[in-house]
């Protein structure tokens, strides 16, 4: 069976902090980088805009290796890797890239739970 057929808590993740509860309100996001990513910037960038925390993780460095082993294990192969998190893997987004629409439905979706 092929390795995307897998239920995502099946597959291999990267290391995100867990959250207490799976509410809008406690979502995490976390952005998977790499030093000289073209697409991290305006993606961190929108982010910072909307005053909307994060977790930025360098995959470069030694510290981050398994989250660096997970994501390519996941099938993405350019930064930044955004995952946004409520804790439980049937529910988390995870998408590679710059796309201001993914980044818009979860800054829509946290302000109406606001």
């Amino acid at each position: 069976m092929p390795r995307w057929w897998l239920p995502l808590d099946a597959r291999p993740r990267p290391h995100i902090p867990p959250t207490e509860s799976s509410s809008l309100k406690t979502r995490t996001i976390t952005v998977y980088t790499t030093p000289g990513c073209v697409q991290c910037t305006p993606t961190k960038r929108w982010l910072d805009k909307k005053h909307i925390p994060y977790r930025e993780v360098d995959i470069t460095l030694p510290e981050h290796e398994a989250d660096a082993k997970a994501i390519k294990e996941l099938g993405f192969t350019q930064a930044p890797v955004v995952i946004v998190s409520t804790g439980d893997p049937e529910t988390d987004l995870m998408w590679s890239g710059f796309h201001p629409d993914n980044l818009t439905k979860y800054a829509h979706s946290t302000e109406q739970a606001a």
